[in-house]
């Protein structure tokens, strides 16, 4: 290759590219050309492989690998099938790549490659380089500046997002297709940790490939088998934002475009009502899930094991409550557990304690995480609003040293404190860097409950003091799932009471947060095959696992997020909201261990964090998606409230009817209408699906049943037993119930 100057400036690049900026210098045909909207296309062969140049006139582009093919090659146009832009079939002593081009019809501009290798012997591919790669003008990669903003974090979701700023052609959201890729990753022992990313100038996919000493029979790709090796989509916007707000508010417009091209995981229905029963019976009846102190009965935080601490009480109770509402009365187990609460209470400091008084010398009574200090306060919260006077008299008494906490820190917490002088044991976490991000949010949420309490402003103006604090963080304000999303919830609610814009806006920035953090796609490596990963979130912003009470907790917090919100939402954020909840209700089921095999669950638990009884109805606590073993960390007690969220959330009672209404989203509304006959409102939007269930109750019969639109379009079942009838039902607007 003939000599390139390169500016001192520039920062260090690959052979890779720098022939990638040799060969954009020499005129070619191209193979194919299309156009999307402002975007003009262009594939062409270039020495190492096929390229799609995509320009947007006077403006830059992006120049995408579609195929990186390390010997001679010879390419082929074929006839597009319908949807397509450009199909193409390359030959090679690797094989056949049929690579397909196609291009999406939605608001923002998007183009969709994908590429299938069928080997022509078994091969081991040893690299391929990154696969995208900013143009400036003149398609000069040298000459393209820009900023990324996120790009995939551990087995999460595989997107980088970025914006090209010189020359000006906008933000693009790369998002790779993981779901389509499970035979490369299980054919190769290869996983996509981490491999949607780079350095700028060279972004995107890094296709995962056996390390050196891995057994080559088991990183071979098998002669004849025609695997998916990339299915990249790539959503452009032109306007690029001043601001984080603006910033997230696009990506998840974008990224919900991107989640509108994908094939979506079937989701399957769970009767979460027997699950909170069996749940329900065992922590009452089972001796590993309670103990004794002090005349009271408190919760394990794991089976048999761990000391009872605040936040694992008042989770579980609140939980139980509300599924006492659901059923009609409490459950005697909750003023069991609630009579104990007082001796978490230090009147000294004015505050709860993490631990009981009588706590083990092997802990640290003194030590709280930042966010323990406020989510117990947080279920207070709901109970005092729900009419409990106790739980008011103790959400009350203990603001104050809440309050003295969020200012002393300046709203910006660390990992780890003292409660008695706040003296930092723990300031920041090893993967970023930085504490507790997250923590504003969840006192912001805990803040407005005692300002609806109380009407008292002070409390309003905390809530602001901290939401406002978090400006700045833009994508690495989560640390914990849970804690995010009622982040999101807490603006939300702040914009409802305020009618102050920046609050809306900067709800956009937790959600981005969130959903990068999130698991989308549908993992079946290794013991991923006998569980769901699709819309999972990792608990931590560097953890390798989803988490049970981050995920149930994170749904209660949606749903406050979703009551507060109004037709100013952006579709795409109700969507993923949405989709997430009706993702949860599915794939939550594969926590518990009896749903699992006995060989994808761990033999040993986290020291001190006692043993699984698959017996048991309660949840695992890690399932990951790069398929190790679920349960490694332990049997959460603490988790068993999620049954009793998803069954009050998920089922209907109809008075007299024979059946309970069965729904996967959540519904804004549902009023008896007719002797036999009720009108339901969903709040999704109008591009999705729901699914509601009748499901017989015990002795009775199911009747023949009718679903009709608003517009009065009748919905036939897509399947029926004597147990159930299930219908597929439009996600957003009115539909009516009615049976014999």
């Amino acid at each position: 290759m003939a000599s390139t100057a390169i500016s001192k400036e520039m920062l260090p690049v690959s052979p890779y590219f720098l022939a990638l900026r040799e060969d954009l210098r020499r005129p070619r045909k191209p193979l194919a050309r299309f156009r999307s909207g402002e975007l003009e296309v262009e594939v062409v062969a270039a020495p190492d492989g096929v390229f799609a140049l995509v320009r947007r006139p006077g403006n830059g582009g992006l120049a995408l690998r579609a195929a990186f093919i390390a010997a001679p090659f010879e390419c082929e146009v074929l006839d597009a099938r319908p949807g397509e832009s450009a199909r193409l079939r390359v030959t090679s002593g690797m094989g056949e790549h049929h690579i397909v081009f196609a291009i999406g019809s939605e608001a923002l501009e998007i183009l969709r490659i994908t590429v299938c290798l069928t080997p022509e012997t078994s091969i081991l591919i040893p690299f391929a380089p990154r696969d995208l790669y900013p143009l400036g003008r003149e398609d000069d990669p040298v000459a393209a500046s820009g900023t990324v903003e996120a790009a995939q974090r551990g087995l999460n979701g595989g997107l980088i997002y970025f914006r090209i700023e010189e020359p000006d052609f906008g933000n693009v959201l790369y998002f790779q297709n993981l779901t389509a890729l499970n035979d490369y990753y299980r054919d190769t022992g290869t996983k996509p940790d981490g491999v949607v990313g780079g350095e700028w100038p060279e972004l995107g996919y890094l296709l995962p490939t056996p390390e050196r000493d891995q057994d080559p029979a088991s990183a071979a790709l098998e002669a004849g088998k025609t695997v998916t090796i990339s299915d990249a989509i790539v959503v452009f916007r032109y306007m690029a934002p001043p601001d984080e707000r603006e910033s997230a508010r696009q990506f998840i417009q974008m990224l919900g475009t991107a989640y509108k091209a994908l094939e979506l995981p079937p989701v399957q229905y769970r009767d979460w009502a027997d699950r909170a029963e069996r749940a329900a019976r065992d922590l009452d009846e089972a001796p590993e899930a309670t103990i004794r102190h002090y005349g009271h009965r408190y919760v394990h935080p794991y089976t048999a094991a761990e000391y009872p601490d605040i936040m694992v009480q008042m989770s579980v109770i609140t939980a139980l409550h509300d599924w006492g509402k659901w059923r009609g009365e409490p459950h005697p187990l909750e003023a069991e557990l609630k009579a104990g609460l007082q001796k978490f209470y230090d009147p000294k400091l004015a505050t709860l304690r993490r631990y009981l008084p009588n706590v083990g010398k092997d802990k640290d009574a003194d030590a709280v995480d930042s966010w323990y200090l406020y989510h117990p306060l947080l279920n207070l919260g709901i109970l005092a609003l729900d009419g409990d006077t106790d739980a008011r008299e103790l959400f009350l008494s203990s603001l104050e040293y809440g309050i003295r906490a969020a200012q002393h820190f300046d709203y910006r917490w660390p990992i780890q404190y003292n409660v008695t002088d706040f003296s930092i044991i723990e300031k920041t976490a090893p993967a970023d860097g930085r504490g507790q991000t997250d923590v504003g949010g969840i006192y912001a949420w805990v803040m407005l409950q005692a300002f609806e309490l109380t009407d008292d402003k002070r409390y309003l103006d905390e809530a602001r003091a901290a939401i406002e604090a978090a400006i700045g963080l833009r994508f690495n304000i989560n640390y914990q799932a849970n804690l995010t999303a009622w982040g999101a919830a807490a603006c939300m609610r702040l914009w409802r009471i305020t009618d102050r814009e920046v609050y809306l806006q900067q709800s956009y920035v937790y959600l981005a947060s969130f959903f990068h953090n999130s698991v989308l796609w549908d993992s079946q490596i290794g013991h991923a095959e006998s569980y769901e990963t699709f819309l999972g979130v990792t608990c931590l912003q560097d953890a390798p696992y989803m988490a049970m009470y981050e995920c149930f907790d994170t749904f209660v917090a949606f749903e406050r997020f979703l009551n507060d919100s109004g037709p100013e939402l952006e579709l795409e954020a109700r969507m993923l909201i949405s989709e997430y909840c009706k993702y949860v209700l599915s794939r939550a089921w594969y926590y518990y261990p009896d749903a699992l095999p006995a060989e994808a669950v761990a033999d040993q638990q986290r020291e001190s964090n006692g043993h699984v009884d698959p017996k048991l109805s309660f949840p695992l606590e890690d399932l990951y998606p790069d398929g190790q073993q679920a349960g490694q960390v332990g049997q959460e007690v603490y988790g068993a409230g999620a049954a009793f969220i998803f069954a009050s959330r998920a089922f209907h009672d109809i008075e007299g009817a024979p059946f309970r209404i069965y729904c996967d989203y959540l519904l804004r509304r549902i009023e008896r209408t007719g002797e036999r006959a009720v009108t339901i409102i969903l709040d999704g939007v109008e591009t999705c699906t729901a699914n509601l269930r009748l499901v017989r109750l015990k002795r009775r019969k199911l009747p023949k049943s009718s679903v009709t639109t608003a517009g009065g379009d009748s919905v036939r079942p897509h399947s029926s037993s004597e147990d159930r009838t299930d219908y597929n039902v439009p996600a957003n607007g009115r539909i009516v119930l009615s049976w014999e």
